[in-house]
């Protein structure tokens, strides 16, 4: 028996994928999107209040003209990794697998144009829930704009840093002049003292000369 839905009940997306819906609404069978992006965002949201994460777990195809004809979204617990073996035998060293059988998920399917219907709804979990407060997960625009101060800071701590790195370039510089300037000096100073020991090496030789 096909079940007839007002079109007050849809749930718009468009090509951005936001859904026009009230916040705490729960899926249903039976509730209708324009679009698969609307979906998504959608379960996307009402996985964030409800404290857990989703994917994809499987997508349908038209074989007519290969367009998207039906979508499963679950929770990110569902299935069990699977072991994998190299040839040979040597076992595939792999993360600490996250998944542990959930249940819960959606399944829509595309009836027409603009009409994307919940046909399976899962609401249980097999697992501790995590919710966080909207204060805690910043929304998209705060993210950029939190960007967009980092990146002027950063500008502003490397134009800093230029400065310093001049300003030590010139302080470098100005202690090799100086050194050479020293350097110089002490060259000067041994010469002259070689020059007035040899005058007085000469003298002497003078003096004691005329002594018989």
């Amino acid at each position: 028996m096909e079940t007839h839905i007002e079109d007050k009940n849809v749930v718009t997306g468009g090509e951005s994928g936001v859904g026009e819906v009230d916040p705490i609404q729960e899926p249903y069978v039976g509730m209708v999107f324009e679009t698969d992006k609307a979906v998504k965002a959608f379960y996307d949201e009402y996985a964030r209040r409800k404290g857990f994460f989703t994917r994809i777990i499987s997508s349908r195809k038209s074989d007519r003209d290969g367009s998207l004809i039906s979508r499963r979204l679950a929770c990110n617990k569902e299935g069990f990794n699977i072991n994998r073996q190299k040839p040979g035998g040597v076992r595939v060293r792999k993360r600490e697998s996250i998944r542990g059988g959930c249940k819960a998920m959606i399944k829509v399917t595309r009836e027409k144009p603009g009409r994307w219907v919940i046909k399976t709804f899962e609401k249980d979990h097999n697992h501790g829930l995590v919710i966080s407060s909207d204060k805690a997960r910043p929304a998209p625009d705060d993210k950029d704009r939190r960007i967009r101060e980092l990146s002027l800071e950063l500008n502003h701590t490397n134009q800093q840093l230029a400065a310093c790195q001049e300003q030590l370039r010139t302080v470098l510089a100005y202690i090799e002049e100086h050194n050479l300037g020293l350097s110089k000096a002490v060259e000067n100073a041994v010469y002259n003292i070689s020059e007035v020991e040899s005058d007085d090496i000469m003298y002497c030789k003078g003096e004691f000369g005329k002594f018989p």
